[in-house]
């Protein structure tokens, strides 16, 4: 066998292999058409927390740490505090001490503190407000331009907001199925979906959900964007010293 044989084999064995490579790429496609299959995964909640009932209206605000929180009393103002939801969640006053905070609403925390300050007085008719909110941090991955750690000073930003904040999405994003990621109140995982589409086309105003802190944003490549990926692979191990015509 002469050395113009080996390499026209050679070639021809690589063209083979890229076929190959062509053809599962249409497979996939194929199979991809409408997105990725991510199994049954609900939409993603227009408001923060899952368990909303009625559709339009926004559930209680639930305090997390780094909050400051105004504590003042009807009728006995020298009791009144300023207190920081401390690391460990919890809050102590001048009367009560470690008293669940984060992850509460800010009538549950009166409530806990009512109870306390029964000891000192007859009624204490005590109320809670948030003054400040902690800074929200949001995890965006995937196919944007800046992946990231990223911290809004709103309590519950927007899906486009934290998306604009990590330079919008790539071309070779599958904007029509993004993935949250949220942990419910026993720290379990629950994935839902969200349109990028629907927003920014005019299609779902409502679209825009709202996060909360700690969510992880997953931004997926589409179909096309992924087999492209395979097809650049090949030619950078096996498509050197020629040109496929």
């Amino acid at each position: 066998m002469s050395l113009f044989d080996f390499k026209f084999l050679r070639v021809d064995y690589q063209r083979k292999r890229f076929v190959s490579v062509c053809a599962f790429g249409c497979l996939f496609l194929g199979s991809c058409a409408a997105g990725p299959k991510l199994g049954h995964v609900d939409k993603a909640p227009t408001y923060v927390h899952p368990e909303l009932q009625k559709i339009g209206e926004l559930p209680p605000y639930k305090t997390q740490v780094g909050d400051v929180l105004e504590i003042k009393f009807l009728y006995n103002d020298e009791f009144d505090q300023e207190i920081i939801v401390r690391p460990d969640g919890v809050i102590s006053t001048t009367a009560a001490q470690s008293v669940k905070a984060a992850g509460r609403t800010p009538a549950e925390i009166a409530k806990d503190l009512n109870k306390e300050y029964l000891t000192h007085l007859r009624e204490p008719n005590l109320s809670v407000m948030v003054k400040s909110f902690a800074p929200t941090q949001i995890f965006v991955l995937g196919e944007v331009q800046k992946p990231g750690e990223y911290t809004s000073l709103m309590p519950n930003p927007s899906l486009l907001q934290i998306l604009s904040l990590a330079g919008d999405i790539k071309p070779s994003a599958e904007s029509g199925q993004i993935l949250i990621i949220r942990k419910n109140d026993v720290a379990e995982p629950v994935f839902y979906l969200a349109s990028y589409d629907d927003v920014a086309e005019g299609v779902n105003p409502l679209a825009d959900v709202q996060l909360t802190a700690n969510d992880v944003v997953f931004v997926p490549k589409t179909g096309v964007a992924e087999v492209y990926q395979v097809y650049r692979q090949y030619i950078q191990q096996f498509g050197q010293g020629y040109r496929l015509e």
